[in-house]
This record gives C-alpha cells, sequence and structure tokens, in this order.
C-alpha cells in the first residue's frame, strides 16, 4: 500500500509538472505564467538601444541589457518575444555567452546559469516589425496590450513595472520622442545618437517612442514644460489648434491634482500627433501619442468637434492616474482604466464647455454605443475572464468604452459624490506606482455604502446584457389608475436585475405634468401612490437620461417627441425608439419618418448628429428596395432646403454629412458635384480640404460620370503630404471598375498590405457600400476567414473594424447565408471572435426579420 502511495504520488508530481510546461511554454502570455514571473521577478531596468536606419525597409539592430533581481531559482527564466528565431543574434548571462533557446513566441534562459539576486541579461536583436509601424518619414510604437514583446524581448505583463533607459540612433534631420528626458545628442555620419535618462516606473505596454521628420513645439501652459511633435501642415489648422490642445492639457492636470489629490505622478508629460494613428490616442507615459486629425481642427470646426478633441485630451490625461500611475494587475480589468478615464473626461471638461448640455453629451456618447453591442447575442460583460494575454484585444469594445461609464455614474449615485471621490482618493495613494484590481477598489468603496457593493457590481460589472422595462397599470371605470408598477426583466432571459434610478414623466390626459423619480429600482417599483387619480396621457421613461435598458414607448404619441422641450428627455426619447424598433415594437418606416420631420425642426447639433445617423442607418440597413426608392426623392428634397435655409454652420455640417449619404439620385449627385466644383455656395456652410476629399470620393462611390476626374483634380487640392499619401492608397477602392475593386480587396488579405489599420477600414467601407453590395458580397467569405490572422497581426480594434466595415454594411439575405454558413462550419470558432462578429452582424441578423 505504501508503495502504492509513493507511485502514484510520483506519477501526480509528474503530470503535474508536465502541465505546467505545457502552459507556460503556450504562446502569447498565460496567467500561470503571469503569475509565477510576478513571484520570481523584481526590479527590472531595461537598457534598450535601437538604431534606425534610413531606408524603411532596412533592419532595426537593437541591443537589450536586462537587469533584474530573481527572488528564486525554481523556475527557468522566460522572455516574451513574438519574432523569429532569427532575429535574435546573441545571448549573454551574467557574462556567459548562451545558445539561444526560443520556443513558443518565448525565449528560455535555464535556470542553472541564473543566481538569486541581482542578474543582468545581454542580448543583440533585429527589433520586431509588428510593432513599430514605420513609414518612410517617420515611425512609432503602439505596444498595447501585449505588442512589446513584438518589439524587443520583456516580460510582456502589467504587473510588472521596469524602468527604461533608451538610445535611439536616428537621421540626423529626426527627432525622437519617449517617456523620459534628452540627456545627449551626438552626431555621427549623419545620424544623430539619442540618449536619454532614465524613465519613470511603467508597464511595458506604455512604454513607447516616437522618430521621424515632425515640427516641434515647447510651451508651458502651467505646470511645466510639454513638448509636441506634429506633421500639420495647414497653417489655419495649426494657428486653431496648438495653444489649445496645450490649454486642455493644462487644464486637464489641474482638475486631476485636485480631485485625486495626488500630484502629477511623471517626470514629464510630451505628446505626437501622427497621420495614420491607429486610435484616437494612446496615454504612453510621458509621450501620449494622439491622432493627428483629433487634434487639428479649423476654425470653423463645430462645438462637437472641439469638445471630442477636449474630451479625448482629458481622457489620456487621466490615464496617467488611472491606468500608468495605477495600473491593472491583469488585462481582464483593461476596463478600469477604459472607464475612469471617461469619467474623469467628463468632469474635468464640464465647466470649460458652459454653453454644452453636459448630460446630454454623456447620453449621447455612450447610451447608442453601448446598446449597440450589449442588445447582441455576441454582448460580453465589463469585467471578462482572460486566461492568456494574446486574446486581451478582444476584450477592447463598446462595453468597456460606453456602458461602463454609464455603470459608474450609476455607482457614484449610489455611493454619493463625496464618498465616491474619498474612495477614489484611497484607490489612488493605496496603489500607486503598483498594480490593483476591481475587487480591491470594491473592498474600498464597500467601507463607505450601507448597501453591498459587491452584489451590486456582480450584475453591472460581472454580467452581461440590459434589462427592459414594463407596465402593469389596472385602471377604474372613470379610467383613472389604480395600479401602477414598473417591472425590468433582463433582456436574455435570465433573472439579472439592473439596481438603477432614473426618471419618468406622466402627462395626464387632463394635461396635468408630474416626474417621479425612481431610485435604486430593482425587479420592480410600485408608483400607485403617486399616480392617484391618473389618467393616462402620455408616459415619458428615462427623462434624465439616466437609466440604462429598453423602456415602453406609446406608438401613437412618437411624432410628438420633436415637441419635448427638455434636451436630454428629447434625445432620449430618439434613441429608446430605435431601440424599440430593432425590438420589433414598430417598424423602420415609422421610425425613419419620425426621424426626417425631427431633424428638420431640431436645433441641438447633438440631438441633429444622432438622428443624421439614425436616419443613414435605417435607410441603409432596414428599409427594403421599394420602401427606399418610394422616400428617397423627399428626403433629399426635404435635406437639401435645410441646407439652403437660415441654419447655424454646426448643424448645416451637420446635415451635409446626412445629405452627402443618401442623395445618391441624379438631382442629388449634380447637386454635390457643382458643390465639390466650389460652383455652389451654401451659406453657412463651411468645408475644409478634408471635406471636399471625403465629397471626391462619394462621388465616386455615386458613379459620377467624371468619377475619374474629379479624382484626379482632388489630389492637386490635397496640400498635406501625409493625406495625400492616404488619397492615392485609397483610389482602387475609389474604381468603378470591378476587376480593379477585387484585385484591391484580394490584396488586403495578405497582411502586408493592412499596416494602415484605418486606411483599411476606409477602403473596405468603399468597397462595401451598399451601392456596390452585389459585386462585393464574393468577397464576405474569404474576409470571415481571414478574421483570426486579423487578430493575431492587427491592433486591439482591428478585428471589430475589419468586420464593421465590410460584412457590418450588409442587411440582405445572401450575406446573412454566408455567415449563418460560416458559423455552422465552425463550430469551435474562437469563441472571443465569434463575440466580435456577433456583435458587428447583429444589424444583418434583424435585417432578416425586420425586412420582411
Amino acid at each position: 500500500m505504501k508503495k502504492a502511495f509513493y507511485f502514484l504520488s510520483i506519477l501526480f508530481i509528474f503530470s503535474c509538472t508536465s502541465k505546467q510546461d505545457d502552459i507556460i511554454l503556450d504562446k502569447g502570455i498565460s496567467l500561470e505564467l503571469a503569475q509565477l514571473r510576478k513571484q520570481q521577478i523584481s526590479d527590472v531596468l531595461y537598457h534598450l538601444d535601437f538604431k534606425i536606419p534610413k531606408e524603411k525597409t532596412s533592419p532595426i539592430s537593437s541591443k537589450l541589457q536586462l537587469d533584474l533581481t530573481l527572488n528564486n531559482l525554481e523556475n527557468d527564466l522566460i522572455l516574451d518575444f513574438n519574432e523569429e528565431k532569427s532575429h535574435l543574434k546573441s545571448l549573454k548571462v551574467n557574462g556567459q555567452i548562451l545558445e539561444i533557446k526560443h520556443e513558443k513566441e518565448h525565449l528560455i534562459i535555464d535556470k542553472k546559469h541564473l543566481v538569486k539576486g541581482a542578474n543582468s541579461i545581454e542580448i543583440f536583436f533585429n527589433a520586431g516589425e509588428i510593432s513599430l509601424n514605420r513609414n518612410e518619414e517617420f515611425l512609432y510604437t503602439l505596444l498595447v496590450p501585449d505588442r512589446a514583446s513584438t518589439l524587443f524581448p520583456c516580460f510582456d505583463q502589467p504587473d510588472i513595472k521596469a524602468n527604461y533607459k533608451l538610445r535611439i540612433t536616428a537621421p540626423k534631420d529626426w527627432k525622437v520622442l519617449c517617456g523620459a528626458f534628452e540627456e545627449s545628442a551626438l552626431e555621427i555620419d549623419g545620424f544623430t545618437e539619442h540618449t536619454f535618462a532614465k524613465t519613470d516606473l511603467m508597464s511595458t505596454y506604455l512604454f513607447s517612442f516616437v522618430a521621424g521628420k515632425f515640427t516641434e513645439e515647447i510651451k508651458n501652459p502651467g505646470a511645466f514644460d510639454m513638448r509636441f511633435l506634429y506633421r500639420e501642415n495647414n497653417q489655419e489648422k495649426i494657428d486653431e489648434s496648438v495653444d489649445e490642445v496645450y490649454k486642455i492639457h493644462q487644464n486637464s492636470l489641474g482638475f486631476l491634482k485636485s480631485y485625486t489629490q495626488v500630484k502629477f505622478p511623471f517626470q514629464k508629460m510630451d505628446f505626437a500627433a501622427i497621420p495614420p494613428f491607429q486610435y484616437g490616442g494612446m496615454e504612453h507615459v510621458g509621450a501620449i501619442q494622439y491622432r493627428a486629425s483629433s487634434l487639428f481642427l479649423d476654425k470653423n470646426a463645430t462645438q462637437n468637434r472641439k469638445l471630442s478633441r477636449a474630451k479625448l485630451i482629458a481622457h489620456e490625461t487621466s490615464h496617467m492616474w488611472f491606468g500608468d500611475l495605477v495600473t491593472m494587475k491583469w488585462f481582464n480589468d483593461v476596463w478600469m482604466k477604459e472607464v475612469f478615464a471617461n469619467f474623469m473626461a467628463d468632469k474635468i471638461m464640464n465647466p470649460v464647455f458652459p454653453e454644452i448640455n453636459h448630460d446630454l453629451s454623456f447620453m449621447m456618447s455612450h447610451y447608442p454605443s453601448a446598446y449597440s453591442e450589449d442588445r447582441t447575442k455576441g454582448t460580453n460583460a465589463i469585467r471578462q475572464y482572460l486566461g492568456n494575454l494574446k486574446n486581451a484585444g478582444s476584450l477592447y469594445g463598446r462595453i468597456i468604452y460606453n456602458k461602463a461609464p454609464i455603470m459608474m455614474r450609476q455607482l457614484e449615485f449610489l455611493l454619493g459624490e463625496e464618498a465616491f471621490q474619498q474612495g477614489i482618493q484611497e484607490y489612488i495613494k493605496t496603489y500607486q506606482n503598483s498594480n490593483a484590481d476591481w475587487n480591491e477598489l470594491v473592498s474600498i468603496l464597500d467601507k463607505k455604502s450601507a448597501g453591498d457593493i459587491k452584489n451590486w457590481s456582480d450584475v453591472w460589472v460581472n454580467s452581461a446584457g440590459r434589462p427592459v422595462f414594463y407596465e402593469e397599470i389596472e385602471l377604474n371605470e372613470k379610467g383613472n389608475v389604480t395600479k401602477f408598477v414598473i417591472h425590468q426583466k433582463a433582456e436574455d432571459g435570465s433573472d439579472k436585475i439592473w439596481t438603477q434610478s432614473f426618471r419618468i414623466q406622466l402627462l395626464d390626459e387632463r394635461g396635468y405634468l408630474k416626474n417621479i423619480n425612481i431610485k435604486n429600482m430593482g425587479k420592480s417599483f410600485d408608483i400607485t401612490l403617486a399616480t392617484k387619480d391618473f389618467k393616462p396621457g402620455q408616459i415619458l421613461y428615462n427623462t434624465n437620461g439616466f437609466g440604462y435598458g429598453v423602456f415602453p414607448i406609446y406608438k401613437d404619441k412618437i411624432d410628438s417627441y420633436k415637441n419635448i422641450k427638455d434636451e436630454v428627455s428629447r434625445g432620449y426619447q430618439y434613441i429608446n425608439l430605435y431601440e424599440n424598433m430593432l425590438n420589433g415594437e414598430i417598424t423602420p418606416l415609422e421610425t425613419y419618418n419620425v426621424y426626417l420631420e425631427a431633424v428638420q425642426k431640431e436645433e441641438n447639433e447633438l440631438i441633429t448628429g444622432y438622428l443624421s445617423g439614425r436616419i443613414q442607418h435605417i435607410f441603409w440597413t432596414f428599409l427594403n428596395e421599394e420602401e427606399q426608392n418610394n422616400i428617397q426623392k423627399n428626403s433629399e428634397t426635404s435635406i437639401f432646403n435645410l441646407l439652403e435655409s437660415e441654419l447655424p454652420k454646426n448643424i448645416k455640417r451637420t446635415l451635409f454629412g446626412l445629405y452627402q449619404s443618401i442623395a445618391f439620385s441624379e438631382v442629388g449627385v449634380n447637386n454635390l458635384y457643382t458643390i465639390w466644383k466650389k460652383d455652389k455656395n451654401i451659406k453657412n456652410l463651411f468645408l475644409n480640404e478634408n471635406d471636399y476629399t471625403s465629397l471626391a470620393m462619394k462621388l465616386a462611390i455615386f458613379k459620377h460620370p467624371k468619377a475619374n476626374e474629379i479624382l484626379e483634380e482632388q489630389q492637386t487640392r490635397i496640400s498635406n503630404l501625409d493625406r495625400l499619401e492616404r488619397f492615392k492608397w485609397l483610389l482602387p477602392s475609389l474604381s468603378n471598375d470591378e476587376n480593379v475593386r477585387d484585385a484591391f480587396m484580394e490584396s488586403l488579405l495578405q497582411k502586408e498590405n493592412r499596416e494602415k489599420e484605418s486606411w483599411v477600414q476606409s477602403a473596405l467601407n468603399n468597397i462595401h457600400h451598399p451601392l456596390r453590395q452585389k459585386s462585393s458580397t464574393k468577397h464576405l467569405k474569404s474576409i470571415l476567414e481571414k478574421l483570426e490572422e486579423v487578430q493575431l497581426t492587427g491592433d486591439i480594434f482591428f478585428p471589430k473594424g475589419w468586420l464593421a466595415s465590410s460584412i457590418g454594411n450588409y442587411s440582405s439575405k445572401e450575406a446573412f447565408e454566408i455567415l449563418s454558413k460560416f458559423l455552422d462550419e465552425n463550430p469551435n470558432y474562437n469563441p472571443i471572435l465569434e463575440k466580435k462578429l456577433l456583435q458587428t452582424t447583429d444589424n444583418l441578423s434583424r435585417a432578416q426579420e425586420i425586412k420582411k
């Protein structure tokens, strides 16, 4: 018996060891590997030396000296390097040259060559290319969430923070920006060797550098000098934007210092504006990167565009505290840094734009986007499981960026603003320069609440979906209310209950108006006492835009929405109407007509923008061909008449986007052409170079007889070389020759042709425009088959963008059959990617029922 027990013990140990080895050596960074290394490694310092050649195609010769402390020698040391082994040239560990062992995206160093305590590792290598974003005149790194290991060998997990000492050799006419101050610059044979001081402590995904031909500005807007690199050459945009960009950064710094009671936590905060940048911005420590078009606005930019720029800057600045100073332990909590950045951005910018209705802005920014994913079969919880960092990019989406701020606003209301702020201050001070997870924040907030924040969080944060509200009303013989109870149920059929607050407005048949605040509603809320003797006329739900879910509508009252004076209530009724349309409570044509009539009266820019977007979307996605033909002429005429009427410039700019989308009749195309030719001037409609470029592209898609001439002339109008390069790259996607478009579409299936992802998405939208779908449907199968590769080779938002710009534009039966067949043939498909696919094709699936 004893021998048998001994044998079983050995077998158990052996099997566990084998399993652990399999987990550790999996591709990507497994949760098990990350946890092991967190116990094993500390005091990490990366000395990095990159030599950037003049030729874009030449490799970047690099060197890493890695200093670290090993707390134990129980396991081999495993670094992450997601590149070919041939990129690794030599390895020296504690002075000893070793053979390179590179397996499954990891560099493995045998523990027998290591010592407990201080160790030094030297690696010569060629930098990985995937995340270098190399252009002829500049390059930039973008390493979130796990792309640092595609550039250099490292411990690519957020809870092993490190310092960096960087040396970059670049062509002498290039500027270089990174997370630390430059110590020296030495010119050598047409190159400059830039040596930088040690950076602050940061996670690998926050390390970055930018190098290239840039204009440089250094200003001190109040706190300290800030350095700004950009390539914009339009002097009007430069004059209108540069000082404002500095001012917004300073306003954000001041607010965050006051709110958190923690001063700015890093040695510097510089920034760069990059033309083809994949996101709006990225919060790299000491060197924030922005998409250039997000920062540089002209003098006629709408108030909404200015607010969007301000909130973007406030968002990235907020990350200095929320994400950079206190970082999530693992990327399953990536949503925490994003929700706080969004939440703080709203708080920062609201006082700066007093003329804007910020409750309306919050609602319009977050609710439609959150609903667009949360209503789908591919929805996910705010906080998700993540077993391997290679899948972290798929966690990003509108649930994180849009539903989470709605949740956080409900949480702040539940706790009270003062207790909430105190909890955040404690959280920042407790975990600064370290890592924390959601449960640790919940523990802090729980102490400041009389309620059970953990149970509240289980539904709002750890569960997916949204509630649907419905009424239980009983009337007496006089028509007065004798019972009025509001209930909620989970849209997905589960028993989840979202505790939340919102307001309803009741209009009595006799004209009496009553507002009722529903506070911390659970499964049901009885308002019978508040509605005594009430004769139901109209009931408007969520008039303060605070609640989350789908609320009842009264179909015979929807035409009156345009007359609601309160902007938040009016805006939410339009949002709720669209959600009810998707749920089959009202037809698309009825909804379309309400929106078209409303947009002709609407004076608020944010609501006009929403109505315009829904009109376009319903027209192209949910109306059948007969309905489109019946309403197209009237829609065009109505919108064009608005453009020629006396309206503010911001409203006209929004309405022109709507007109440009649906004006594909002969009359409409001719109107667009005369505007593009500048033969027709519309009062108070101010178009810039980008607008004319967009218009030229639309005229090509609408098959204007002079499309080729238009595209050729537009090239002569584009003054910026980066924008001209983009336009020329997109030309095949605009061609009216189907063979040219087909060849270009097929070229995008090769990863080397997808480097500039924002360009790719524009090209896909051109190829798969609804007017071209009879010829482009044949590409959908290959687009779906390429999705897994797109995830592996693209940045975090690209898989969703790849789908949204292609199959996401479709509503046809043929497209749905291709989708269904793909899902049937891939029953074990990557579940994370399947969610993205189901999110993106939700409208395609709904259209099969709605358009019957």
